[in-house]
């Protein structure tokens, strides 16, 4: 169904963070959104207007990138104090190190079945960690530069890696061997991810461009240059039809890849943007600069697509396993080949503002780690008073000893921060629940349906291939029949 496109609007910004924001990510359900920066700090800012902000303590240096885990249980932080750290995002701070890097580590990224994480780091090394045993499963080393990023695949079996070597790597996690290896001489990819569907992967270039690769088939589908500068980031929708770019030239543009045009281009950062992430649903998206400033932005643009888009890609559950980068065989062009007047909305002008005060902020020290990273009341954002830090809502680590991460899910008391300001909630947690459960069960229905019409293709293939071969044997036979009688 054709969407009529709205124009994204600027709907919030955030500030508490003291140095550039490098990286944005919504946690699963989409109430939070959690931000790192060169400042040292993590922050989890609750989405509901006049709700407190966390700040979290415990990296030693600027922090590189953060993720929710898929099941929304951890959250996953990189550094350049040459670590990652797992956090129970709680009010308790607990989070434990992960330490096998020996450089920079620039990027973190869970598995989708939140049991594996992947580092990459400035040692040039990728590195594939185990959640339950805290420990490094194996490593990927064949890049000769530093490693700007790793992402995993949606079904877990392929890993994509790129750096400043100028080459974008493609990994069989199973036989732990690159797969595809991608050159690109005009310059390195900052960043790199797979689109929805698994079928290819974009690249953020030092060179100004946006690139969408076939990883089927090594072949460059789509080639952008509409930025001025680098680009640092890219998102896509959960549809997969638009992209979302981040660039040094201080623009935010959105792609649309069906028609292979730029749509909008979004100013509002001063300076760089570095990260930019769209909702699980893709009905808003973020931003994070070197400004400090953290910018919510609505997407409108694909508001009667949602349903479709809820029911494809907001949770994909396998019957049979995908195939794999080898067994697939590409038997038509792909959905994002080129097809050959954008907006540009500047929210000084262009939209209503609609910012609200900026929240006050909470210190959380991590409890494991006390003795590296203490909260201190000058941390504190400066509308922040010392009754504030004082007052019931301060939050202090426990007296007791902090569980285990691996017990971090059947502990109550590890909560969402939005919990542990005892907001009231609009819907009956029951009824979400059932929506939820029922909008799952839509999403193995529909992915079943999928699946048995691929089967059914081919299938169909197969057997027009036998009669076809059948027909080439009958023939076959019977000249050679027609020779024997002759003789």
């Amino acid at each position: 169904m054709a969407s009529v496109l709205e124009d994204p609007i600027l709907i919030r910004h955030f500030k508490g963070h003291k140095d550039a924001v490098t990286c944005v990510a919504f946690s699963p359900n989409t109430k939070v959104l959690a931000t790192s920066s060169l400042d040292r700090f993590l922050m989890i800012w609750n989405l509901r207007p006049n709700s407190k902000a966390f700040r979290f303590v415990g990296h030693m240096e600027g922090v590189t990138s953060v993720e929710f885990s898929p099941d929304g249980q951890l959250l996953a932080s990189a550094s350049q104090d040459r670590t990652a750290r797992l956090w129970i995002p709680c009010i308790h701070g607990e989070s434990t190190p992960l330490k096998g890097h020996t450089a920079s580590v620039r990027s973190v990224n869970f598995s989708h079945d939140s049991q594996y994480l992947v580092t990459a780091s400035n040692d040039r090394m990728v590195k594939v960690w185990s959640i339950y045993s805290q420990s490094v499963l194996f490593t990927l080393s064949q890049h000769t530069h530093w490693v700007r990023c790793a992402k995993f695949s949606r079904d877990g079996r392929l890993i994509v890696s790129c750096s400043e070597d100028k080459t974008v790597k493609v990994w069989d996690v199973r036989n732990k061997i690159c797969v595809d290896n991608i050159i690109d001489s005009d310059g390195f990819a900052n960043y790199v991810d797979f689109s929805p569907d698994g079928t290819c992967i974009t690249c953020a270039g030092s060179d100004h461009t946006v690139k969408i690769w076939d990883i089927r088939t090594n072949k460059l589908l789509q080639k952008h240059q509409v930025h001025r500068a680098a680009i640092n980031y890219t998102a896509f929708h959960p549809s997969g039809n638009y992209l979302i770019t981040a660039s040094t030239d201080g623009t935010i543009k959105i792609i649309d890849l069906l028609g292979g045009r730029l749509l909008y281009t979004l100013h509002g950062h001063e300076g760089p943007v570095l990260s930019v992430a769209f909702a699980k649903g893709g009905e808003m998206f973020a931003s994070g600069g070197v400004d400090t400033q953290v910018l919510l932005w609505k997407t409108n643009f694909d508001v009667f697509e949602y349903k479709k888009i809820l029911r494809k890609h907001m949770q994909r559950i396998h019957i049979d396993e995908p195939p794999h980068l080898l067994d697939i065989y590409p038997r038509s062009p792909h959905r994002h080949d080129v097809k050959s007047q954008s907006v540009e909305i500047n929210p000084s002008y262009d939209v209503t503002d609609m910012r609200t005060f900026d929240p006050t902020v909470i210190d959380i020290s991590s409890s494991l780690s006390n003795s590296q990273a203490k909260a201190s009341p000058s941390l504190a954002h400066p509308s922040m008073s010392q009754d504030v830090v004082n007052n019931e809502d301060s939050l202090q680590p426990p007296a007791s000893p902090p569980p285990t991460m691996s017990k971090r899910i059947s502990q109550t008391e590890n909560k969402y921060l939005e919990h542990a300001v005892n907001e009231s909630v609009g819907i009956s947690r029951v009824l979400s629940n059932a929506l939820e459960h029922i909008v799952e069960q839509l999403d193995v229905l529909t992915l079943t349906i999928s699946i048995l019409e691929q089967r059914l293709a081919l299938t169909e293939d197969k057997l027009k291939e036998c009669l076809e071969n059948q027909e080439k044997i009958l023939l076959s036979t019977g000249n050679e029949n027609k020779q024997y009688q002759c003789w």
